[in-house]
């Protein structure tokens, strides 16, 4: 969502995300004319999901699936979702033109995502090419910030002068192993090239956060 607030310069959710306020609460309060403070939780799960959902291109069908709600009541959400959120329909639209004419979308850093497919004459091949050309500029973009951060981290550490290394990256995760007596000194130095990592080739009009945590295995840290 932070890499949507930046490209497709949504002023809703860049100020959200300057402000570091919840964003699904937001699009929920936006959504569903309720207040942020005392929010029930299951309407933030709806957000959210409405959120990512309409980002990948969900259709009323599958969102109803997703939700456990009728199709015509899905179908008003995302209605309601683009008529909240203008910028974000029109980002979709230019981007399915774009890949339509050229036959292939961009990350922010200029990497390629080409679908040959998406001119077919089949319109469900034709339809999910153009919702994974959607999908492929946000998506590639996070991908590219987060091997980018790899690429500088054994530096960034080793100038701080911490053993930490590297072990797994999980999606948009990196999981490193230390020693416990510079947990403390790891963590801010794996935080900053982390949230650091799109520079200096390309500055970020939304910043990037990370939570960085420490625990004895992978799933205790979660």
């Amino acid at each position: 969502l932070r890499v949507l607030a930046h490209v497709a310069e949504i002023p809703q959710l860049k100020q959200a995300f300057a402000d570091g306020a919840d964003i699904h609460a937001i699009t929920a309060s936006e959504m569903f004319n309720v207040p942020v403070e005392g929010m029930p939780s299951e309407v933030r799960r709806r957000a959210k999901a409405i959120n990512f959902g309409i980002i990948y291109g969900i259709s009323a069908f599958g969102l109803a699936n997703q939700l456990s709600i009728p199709r015509e009541e899905a179908g008003a959400y995302i209605k309601k979702y683009f008529e909240r959120f203008p910028g974000i329909r029109d980002y979709i639209e230019a981007t399915k033109a774009y890949a339509r004419e050229y036959g292939y979308v961009e990350t922010i850093f200029g990497r390629r995502i080409h679908y040959p497919e998406i001119r077919a004459s089949n319109p469900s091949i034709r339809a999910f090419n153009e919702r994974a050309s959607i999908n492929a500029r946000l998506q590639g973009t996070a991908a590219d910030i987060i091997r980018r951060a790899m690429v500088h981290m054994e530096e960034a550490l080793e100038k701080a002068g911490l053993s930490a290394r590297m072990l797994l990256q999980v999606h948009d995760e990196l999981i490193f192993e230390t020693v416990e007596a510079e947990v403390e000194a790891t963590l801010p130095v794996v935080r900053r090239v982390m949230e650091n990592a799109p520079m200096p080739a390309v500055s970020m009009s939304v910043p990037l956060h990370v939570d960085a945590r420490a625990a004895d295995n992978w799933d205790e840290a979660h």
